[in-house]
């Protein structure tokens, strides 16, 4: 696996945004077993924007931390493995750090490792379907040292 293109799209300017090197190690992570080379954007916005894309996606009122758009091929194209987009709410993210007691660094670690499960076919729909979905991002943020995310602190 090999991420062929990153591309991070800053629409807030703020210090505690994580760097391109941080976004892309958590990516790699998470793609571990992914055996295409593949892009991805991530684009890291407000609560306005990630609002509306809540509301017209997901048809669910008010913001949210991460949202994931994996790409569908269109039929009779080849050749692009454009794995999607990952819209990711830095507000919400340090509000949830805090209200959770984690450090900023270690939650943007697990959404975007989250987000990019869910691009590759992984989902929480059902009990069974979050367990695996759970099981494996604790192990991915173990290797990073990073403390299981569903624990109470």
């Amino acid at each position: 696996m090999a991420i062929r293109d990153l591309e991070v799209q800053r629409i807030i300017d703020s210090s505690l945004l994580p760097s391109d090197e941080e976004l892309l190690l958590w990516v790699e992570k998470a793609l571990v077993d992914y055996q295409r080379d593949t892009e991805i954007l991530i684009r890291i916005v407000d609560t306005q924007e990630i609002t509306e894309l809540n509301e017209q996606y997901r048809h669910k009122q008010g913001a949210t931390n991460i949202l994931s758009f994996p790409f569908e091929m269109p039929e009779g194209i080849e050749g692009v493995n454009l794995l999607g987009d990952l819209v990711v709410c830095a507000e919400v993210l340090q509000q949830e750090a805090i209200m959770q007691n984690k450090t900023l660094q270690d939650h943007w670690a697990h959404i975007i490792i989250h987000g990019i499960l869910h691009l590759i076919g992984f989902d929480h729909g059902n009990e069974t379907q979050a367990l695996e979905m759970e099981t494996r991002e604790i192990h991915l943020l173990q290797q990073l040292n990073i403390d299981n995310p569903y624990q109470e602190k």
